[in-house]
């Protein structure tokens, strides 16, 4: 169980560019600062994956993500509202080129999360930091959806661990949503937790 007191470590943690392993709502993931290059290298390298490879930014409410990017357009606020929290990664344009560290060779697309938490990890909702989000996981290896499945190396890796219990398992769909406000163009390019039709029930409905 994630209470206010983990929450408020887990944000001491980040503000010293210390890595955490968490659970929210899908697979227990990896949380940095996203502007600290040292703790994004940590990271990465903990999971022994290629720094060239995006990561997605994560925030606890929608309403934080919303204010993190003013500059999108009212039909993208409408699919965020219409999607998030939950258990997708949204691939948004990114002019202002926020978070570079996570956006990999592209630094004018972001990937957007706001998870949907469930009891366990509620606690989480008090974090007004945003993260650097990756799968506690090695590199190709299996997603964990209870602690006990993250590879020891990885468990050993990071400055603290918050145990959310067991999780759904299944990671997030990924939506690519970056032509979506000029022509209500959208794309699954990762079927996930949240099935297509699902998606499509709440975009379609916006472009109509």
């Amino acid at each position: 169980m994630i209470g206010p007191d983990q929450a408020a470590t887990f944000e001491r943690c980040m503000a010293v560019g210390g890595v955490a392993l968490f659970g929210a709502d899908t697979v227990y993931g990896l949380a940095c600062d996203p502007d600290t290059d040292e703790a994004v290298q940590r990271l990465y390298a903990i999971k022994g994956r290629r720094p060239d490879k995006p990561a997605a930014v994560l925030l606890f409410s929608l309403e934080l993500a919303l204010a993190a990017m003013p500059e999108l357009g009212p039909r993208t606020v409408a699919a965020l509202e219409g999607l998030l929290p939950g258990a997708v990664t949204l691939l948004l344009p990114n002019p202002a080129r926020r978070w570079p560290l996570a956006c990999g060779p592209d630094p004018e697309t972001l990937g957007l999360r706001v998870p949907a938490l469930g009891p366990a990890a509620a606690g989480l909702a008090a974090v007004r930091w945003p993260i650097l989000q990756s799968s506690a996981n090695l590199a190709g290896g299996p997603e964990a959806r209870r602690l006990q499945d993250v590879p020891a190396a990885v468990r050993d890796g990071v400055d603290l661990v918050l145990d959310a219990g067991d999780l759904d398992g299944t990671a997030s769909t990924v939506v690519d949503l970056r032509r979506f406000e000029e022509g209500g163009t959208w794309a699954v390019v990762r079927e996930g937790a949240l099935a297509t039709t699902c998606v499509a029930a709440t975009l379609d409905g916006l472009t109509a």
